[in-house]
């Protein structure tokens, strides 16, 4: 059941670039597999799925919005998350909305299938699967701390991975510096 699964290790990977206490916002989040992980380290986390057993699953860590994304109004206009997280799901005409919901000093870590995947199993259609280089063109206006784009073995998917920051204004000239691993 989606959601149940572990947390992935890419989101695992690069949360140490979510500031303290910060706020999540796990996209189509299912049964809140990464919403319980951030909650579980003191994140004040929100999810947002289509599906009522889905939000009654993870109300309560946190704010649970049932709302239909695809078809329905984005219900955090104007509101800022200082990490945004989306995992195995994809519809394209929200990117834009998802990227500007990246607080400044903000994350969004984005995983899900690439082009390939029909070779292994499903999602296949190509509705469903990120072409080469998307999810970097998405992502403009942020700085790009890591970006994989390739085949999986365990289970076997073709998957693209982002992990990116909004850089505050006021950045200082010399580079940011986003810690690479967790012990940085």
């Amino acid at each position: 059941m989606h959601g149940t699964e572990a947390i992935s290790a890419w989101v695992q990977r690069w949360s140490h670039l979510v500031p303290p206490g910060g706020s999540v916002l796990d996209v189509a989040c299912g049964h809140g597999r990464h919403l319980r992980w951030f909650a579980q380290r003191g994140h004040r986390v929100t999810g947002v799925d289509r599906s009522p057993e889905a939000i009654a699953a993870v109300a309560s860590w946190g704010r649970a919005v049932q709302a239909d994304i695809e078809n329905g109004p984005w219900p955090f206009e104007g509101e800022r998350f200082d990490l945004v997280l989306v995992t195995n799901y994809l519809w394209r005409p929200l990117l834009p909305v998802i990227v500007q919901s990246v607080a400044e000093g903000g994350v969004l870590l984005y995983e899900t299938f690439a082009a390939g995947n029909e070779s292994v199993g499903k999602p296949s259609r190509p509705d469903f699967l990120l072409q080469p280089g998307e999810l970097l063109r998405a992502s403009e206006g942020l700085q790009v701390v890591a970006y994989e784009d390739g085949f999986c073995d365990r289970p076997e998917r073709f998957v693209q991975r982002l992990a990116a920051v909004r850089k505050p204004t006021g950045t200082p000239v010399s580079p940011p510096r986003f810690p690479l691993d967790a012990t940085g």
